[in-house]
């Protein structure tokens, strides 16, 4: 092990998505000692593109954090790649293991692991995703835009999706599949002349690697542009029960709560991104991690602070003595 990774970081950061990248930006330029652990799985990874961010629009996600990994390089920071077994320790000495076996030891950290689609058991939908099936109006509502979508209710959630993607085409349908709708469900989509297909969902029809149709389970297929399912989301946090972070339920999934700066009921600990905040696309991530840096940036000063003036009144009490 290196001279480097032996030392005791001032923040280790898990996960290289754009709210990492992000915060490990913010502190490296704030001349923090920065360690960013990453396990190669970004949940966007599948998207033909990054939608919604700022000067960076189409941009292909590899590319995107390929680019934020060069300056945090550029600034000092350290990036391993590995996946990290386990998470141990209390605030100023958090030691993390990674695969390789070695420990990564930290005063602070910043969980920004993003979350996990759980995506539904329908044929086609896994090969589509991120192409011809889709889950964000803002993230992919304009690419499908006068096209006919498809809402497959594979969860409660799935009639919200038709209301909010009802504003990019006016040929929206809903596949009830095995979901029961309310009788305000009912009027709602009626009233926004979304049509209701019953009957179970069997398959996605994929032609020419392209979403054609769902296949009902008589047989008949529907002809569809695009196919949208609510899936839940549930953030990454199976690693950091040991420190005391537990997931909240939420009716799309599961998240850590935080405070507004993304701090949590663990001292120490930070969260950014899709963990603490589901429904975040990049740009919400990546200022997400800008902030929490900001806000260990401080807390790591004025606890440094504190430590300088309990030295010096002590050295000025044994002077004095």
């Amino acid at each position: 092990m290196t001279e480097k990774k032996s030392a005791i970081r001032d923040i280790v950061i898990v996960g290289a998505g754009a709210a990492g990248l992000s915060a490990a930006l913010t502190l490296a330029r704030a001349r923090r000692t920065v360690t960013v652990i990453d396990a190669g799985q970004p949940r966007n990874a599948p998207a033909d593109g990054v939608h919604g961010l700022l000067a960076h629009e189409g941009i292909s996600p590899t590319e995107l954090l390929a680019r934020g990994r060069d300056e945090v390089l550029s600034y000092g920071g350290e990036i391993v790649d590995d996946q990290v077994t386990k998470v141990s320790g209390e605030v100023d000495r958090f030691t993390l293991t990674v695969g390789s076996g070695d420990e990564i030891v930290g005063r602070r950290l910043l969980m920004a692991t993003g979350l996990v689609d759980e995506l539904p058991e329908i044929p086609g939908v896994r090969e589509q995703w991120g192409h011809g099936v889709i889950h964000c109006p803002y993230c992919h509502g304009w690419e499908v835009r006068d096209s006919r979508i498809g809402i497959l209710a594979t969860s409660p959630m799935a009639v919200h999706k038709a209301f909010l993607f009802k504003q990019w085409s006016p040929h929206v349908m809903l596949f009830s599949g095995d979901q029961q709708l309310t009788e305000e469900d009912q009027i709602r989509l009626q009233a926004l002349d979304v049509p209701v297909i019953d009957g179970g969902i069997d398959s996605l029809e994929i032609t020419d690697d392209k979403l054609t149709g769902v296949r009902l389970d008589d047989g008949q297929v529907i002809a569809v542009d695009a196919a949208v399912v609510a899936t839940p989301m549930v953030a990454r946090t199976e690693l950091f029960a040991g420190i005391g972070l537990e997931p909240t339920a939420h009716p799309a999934g599961a998240f850590i709560e935080t405070e507004a700066f993304g701090q949590t009921a663990v001292d120490g600990v930070w969260v950014a991104g899709n963990a603490t905040d589901i429904g975040a696309q990049v740009s919400g991530a990546a200022a997400a991690g800008a902030l929490a840096a900001q806000h260990i940036n401080t807390n790591l000063t004025f606890t440094d602070l504190d430590h300088a003036v309990a030295e010096l009144e002590t050295k000025q009490a044994e002077k004095a003595n």
